[in-house]
């Protein structure tokens, strides 16, 4: 099944790993103190990063793809950033960009 990508930037984490929390109903499945935080349901893999942007903007859209191959990304009509992986190429990535995450999905 796929699931829709949301990456936004935001300013605290902690404040909103709590509310992204409440709001999804869930716990986020990795988490990197002061950095980066990602929700993966059912439905939606959803994360946040402290960038140096403004607390909300979009950094990109996606799709979390079982039959993605590899990673890839485009660039839509309205120039947002669209990325297609397999849950094993976003763990890769976060385990390479931050060695102490130590993440692995749990399921597909």
């Amino acid at each position: 099944m796929k699931r829709i990508h949301i990456a936004i930037s935001v300013q605290d984490i902690a404040a909103s790993v709590a509310d992204y929390s409440q709001r999804l109903g869930c716990k986020p499945c990795s988490m990197i103190d002061g950095e980066y935080a990602l929700w993966r349901s059912d439905t939606v893999n959803f994360s946040i990063r402290q960038t140096g942007e403004a607390a909300g903007v979009l950094r990109h859209l996606g799709w979390e793809d079982p039959d993605a191959i590899a990673f890839s990304k485009d660039v839509d009509v309205n120039g947002i950033e669209w990325e297609k992986f397999h849950a094993e190429d976003q763990a890769n990535e976060i385990n390479a960009i931050w060695p102490q995450a130590n993440y692995y999905p749990l399921h597909p």
